[in-house]
């Protein structure tokens, strides 16, 4: 059994129990998956955790701090790993106690949204499809039905995998980029091994809620990107848009807590739009290469 709570024990021993947990199984498992959540919602929790097979780590982040209640409702819960620190994002989790040298035991890691509908998905038949298609990041299609944001990642009929679509003509000037390829949205990623290491570096630590992630991706796996990105519609999802996290907080200067929690999403988005033009600058200079501007705001 491993069992963590930030409160209860140190922050190295969290690692250690991401690192060495199931060393007493004969079946260890060989990928990882984790949700932030708060227990409101924990059915469908509940729901999602019966879609993930013994071959699956499961991690719950508790932003709400209530861990001790889904052990007395849940019986998969005293099997699980829980770390619990309040009122952060799955983004602040993720940059904190997911370092690729920790989790480097696992093929694919799942990093989830607690508000997915998984009626119409199987975890197994997902890893398999991934497999198949040589996709190094992927997320699974969305109902088409229930409000998605981008075209690229609604789910389409009759095939298992696709990897580009038609936007608006000036977010397309340049296929095959983002957002009509080599794109996957935040809220329920997939990555391989190979791409997370990347992923984890890219993540800023203060910039806790990943907007602009999903645009930089593409520079995590070989060129080209859109054969390595794609969306899986054979295992598909439905996004709720429970927007749980922000009811967390405070009102501030008559805005609402989601309304502020927006305004922080589209001020980090700016500023990781802005040090990766940077970096980039950087990076070409040092190359004596003249760089282009990676700017992704979208209108």
């Amino acid at each position: 059994m491993c069992f963590t709570h930030s409160m209860q024990i140190g922050f190295l021993q969290i690692l250690k129990a991401l690192r060495d947990c199931h060393q007493d199984l004969k079946k260890k498992p060989k990928y990882l998956v984790t949700f932030t959540v708060g227990y409101n919602q924990r059915h469908n929790i509940d729901a999602c955790i019966k879609k993930f097979s013994d071959s699956f780590t499961i991690v719950l982040f508790h932003y709400d701090e209530k861990v001790s209640e889904w052990d007395d409702e849940f019986e998969w819960s005293k099997n699980v790993i829980h770390i619990s620190v309040l009122k952060q994002t799955k983004w602040w989790y993720a940059k904190r106690f997911l370092h690729p040298d920790i989790i480097a035991k696992y093929d694919y890691i799942f990093i989830w949204d607690e508000d997915l509908g998984v009626e119409h998905f199987d975890a197994e038949e997902y890893v398999n499809m991934v497999k198949k298609h040589g996709l190094e990041i992927s997320q699974p299609g969305l109902d088409p039905e229930k409000g998605t944001t981008w075209q690229i990642t609604k789910k389409r009929e009759h095939v298992e995998v696709h990897k580009e679509t038609d936007e608006k003509l000036e977010w397309c000037s340049n296929p095959p980029r983002p957002p009509c390829a080599a794109f996957v949205e935040i809220m329920a990623p997939v990555f391989s091994r190979d791409a997370r290491r990347c992923v984890w570096y890219m993540i800023q630590i203060d910039l806790v809620h990943g907007w602009g992630l999903d645009f930089a991706l593409r520079r995590c796996v070989e060129e080209p990107a859109y054969e390595k990105i794609g969306i899986v519609d054979s295992q598909w999802i439905v996004h709720q848009f429970i927007p749980s996290l922000g009811s967390q907080g405070k009102e501030e200067n008559g805005k609402s807590p989601i309304e502020g929690v927006r305004d922080r999403c589209h001020m980090e988005w700016k500023m990781f739009e802005s040090r990766l033009d940077n970096a980039e600058k950087e990076y070409f200079k040092s190359l004596q290469i003249q760089s282009h501007s990676s700017s992704t705001t979208f209108q």
